[in-house]
């Protein structure tokens, strides 16, 4: 998995029959250096064009030299880079190509997952709550819970888990929450020459202005009823309310924008879940999870309180997709993503013999 946070590439072996989990494996990552982050972020919004092709070239170098590390895996899933991703108009866009790796792997890969839900209909995203439901039935969850997905951009996957099947109406409720990390992440890059707010340390010394948050929530995407998603600059208007202010309160500011989203998404549940299990790079936030304690009624706990890794949960979604897809399984369904149907995305690319041109 390579998210749009833009910090590198996740992997991790996860073993299932594609219903249930039976073990996780392996994991290991492969940072993006600067130069690399910089290619990304020039394609990011683009949809053709040398950009996208120069991130191309960096995300399959990247996934080459991680994946050579594994072996004995029967299928891989690999996500891709989302560059674009406006479902109700261009479609989506996750660069590198599956195929390729396949060939260079000598390994079946399963890659572009999001088109055909997107081709049917749906927001093609989120698309790891297939897998949450997995999750809440591996940790032995008996009452609705939230896993709370802080990448770049936010997102939440309600689970009941009383139900036996993920694509049963009612068992899944999935949806973007907002901007997450991605801004933050910006704004510590342009001011600061830092990727990230690591601890929160900058948010901490800061004030949250009120007023700048309100006009945030005021947005007429909270207000839209679920199933729904963002591409990572949706707000990109909205965000420059904290270029007036100076580095810490901005970045406060912007980490309160993030918990006012998740607030306003848990409007959208249909109860209030047992737990919140936060997962991605914005649990290592204590400033951002002290907040989101504060804001809701329900207890807030990073995903290894559960027995769960919480750096790796998106790669071995993919994994546990790339399973489903391989054997048929609808990957969406009309909770979580809006496709009227459930749906099997992803293109399964098996390695050719060498010396047979493909």
């Amino acid at each position: 998995m390579s998210g749009t946070s833009l910090d590198g590439v996740d992997a991790a072996v996860v073993r299932t029959d594609g219903h249930q989990i039976e073990r996780f494996g392996a994991i290991a990552y492969r940072a993006y250096d600067a130069a690399e982050r910089d290619v990304l972020r020039a394609g990011l919004g683009q949809w053709s064009g040398p950009a996208v092709a120069a991130a191309a070239h960096v995300v399959e170098a990247a996934h080459l030299t991680l994946l050579a590390q594994f072996t004995e895996v029967d299928v891989i899933g690999f996500h891709g880079q989302t560059l674009a991703h406006a479902p109700q108009t261009r479609g989506t866009l996750q660069v590198g190509d599956g195929a390729h790796l396949a060939q260079t792997l000598s390994c079946p890969v399963v890659w572009d997952f999001r088109s055909a839900d997107v081709a049917a209909g749906g927001q093609g995203a989120p698309l790891a709550p297939f897998f949450h439901f997995a999750c809440a039935k591996h940790i032995g969850a008996t009452e609705p819970v939230a896993f709370l997905n802080l990448g770049g951009v936010g997102n939440i996957t309600y689970v009941d888990p009383s139900y036996e099947a993920a694509d049963t109406p009612g068992a899944l409720l999935a949806f973007d929450t907002g901007p997450a990390n991605a801004p933050i992440n910006d704004l510590m890059q342009a001011r600061l020459n830092l990727p990230f707010d690591a601890d929160g340390a900058v948010a901490r010394t800061g004030r949250v202005h009120p007023s700048v948050v309100d006009e945030f929530r005021a947005a007429a995407y909270f207000a839209q009823v679920p199933p729904k998603s963002l591409d990572r600059d949706d707000f990109a208007q909205m965000t420059r309310l904290v270029d007036p202010l100076g580095n810490a309160d901005a970045a406060a500011t912007l980490t309160a924008m993030c918990v006012a989203g998740v607030v306003e998404g848990m409007r959208h549940c249909p109860e209030p879940p047992a737990r919140v299990l936060v997962t991605g790079g914005g649990r290592h936030n204590p400033v951002l999870m002290q907040m989101l304690r504060d804001a809701l009624a329900c207890a807030v706990l990073p995903v290894e309180d559960v027995g769960l890794d919480g750096d790796m949960l998106e790669a071995q979604a993919f994994a546990y997709l790339a399973v489903r897809v391989s054997r048929g399984l609808p990957t969406s369904c009309p909770g979580t993503t809006g496709v009227q149907a459930p749906v099997g995305g992803g293109t399964v690319s098996w390695p050719q013999p060498k010396g047979i041109a493909v």
